[in-house]
């Protein structure tokens, strides 16, 4: 009799055990896995974990998005598997067409932004919380460009002034480097796609720049001297309201780039590893069935020797 209700104790522990993880796993949060932080992009700025919630257009973005932005490093699109144009409406770009990103969509023209020179080189980061075998294709918006409108198709050039196949991961970042155009001027995007390879997923990106200036050297194309827009749009009342020391222009990336500090991986916005979770889960689970097997085992122990006293004493 003892060793039935031992049994079913031990039984109604691991099924308990097993409930608390199965449990779990609704509510654990997605994977993330990472972002440009150089030059600093809309994500990695104003979505949750980002560098620069606190600047008016990230705070205009939120209030537009509707709710809570997602996590930084979770921007990415299953299934596109380099059919981007077609799956990724115009004027979505920025936020690959999710619902949780949308307000990463609205035209302004005082987003945080990294200061580059036109002909020079950019050397990207792209941090990463979770690592992942792929390619990157990272475009430039074609001269003209005007911030005021929504991100389109026909904004990005055909052909991507820099490419990278699993380039390598330096201080928890991806680092690629590629030759600017020599013919942009004022505020621009560099828009980023990160098609991998050991997932299904497509990652998309908006980082904006402003061009300071040609590099020494650089040679600028004739038609694009006589094309190219005189200034940026000035920033409409209602979004001159950034606060002091808000980074509306960052000098290569500034302290938000720099600083990995600053960035909450996605993992972290949202309460915690799922892997960590499970394996707690997993390990409570664990203990309570070693625990019930050893108390049947000391019950088992002391009835034999009841047993054998008894014998002795007969």
């Amino acid at each position: 009799m003892t060793r039935r209700i031992v049994r079913r104790t031990a039984a109604a522990f691991a099924a308990g055990g097993c409930a608390v993880v199965l449990g779990l796993a609704p509510a654990l949060p997605a994977l993330a896995h990472g972002a440009p932080t150089q030059p600093i992009s809309r994500t990695a700025a104003c979505a949750q974990g980002g560098a620069g919630t606190g600047t008016a257009a990230c705070k205009a973005a939120l209030k537009a998005n509707g709710g809570p932005f997602g996590t930084f490093d979770n921007l990415r699109v299953p299934g596109v598997d380099g059919r981007d144009r077609q799956v990724i409406p115009d004027g979505k770009l920025c936020s690959g067409g999710l619902a949780a990103f949308r307000g990463l969509d609205l035209p302004r023209d005082d987003y945080p932004s990294t200061k580059l020179t036109a002909g020079g080189t950019l050397t990207i980061q792209y941090k990463t919380t979770i690592p992942h075998e792929g390619s990157f294709r990272i475009y430039l918006t074609k001269a003209g460009y005007d911030p005021a409108k929504p991100l389109t198709w026909s904004d990005i050039p055909s052909k991507p002034f820099l490419t990278a196949d699993n380039p390598p991961i330096r201080g928890g970042a991806y680092q690629m480097s590629g030759r600017l155009p020599a013919d942009r001027t004022g505020r621009q995007i560099v828009f980023t796609i990160w098609q991998t390879t050991s997932t299904p997923d497509t990652y998309y990106s908006c980082s904006d720049v402003v061009f300071k200036g040609a590099a020494a050297g650089a040679v600028v194309p004739k038609k694009a001297v006589s094309t190219a827009p005189t200034r940026a749009a000035k920033p409409r009342a209602a979004q001159s309201s950034a606060p002091a020391g808000a980074p509306a222009a960052t000098p290569g990336g500034g302290d938000l780039a720099a600083n990995p500090s600053l960035f909450k991986t996605g993992n972290e916005g949202v309460g915690g590893n799922r892997g960590e979770q499970i394996t707690t889960a997993a390990l409570i689970v664990l203990v309570g069935v070693t625990g019930a097997l050893a108390f049947l085992r000391i019950r088992r122990a002391r009835s034999a020797q009841r047993i054998h006293r008894g014998r002795e004493i007969r």
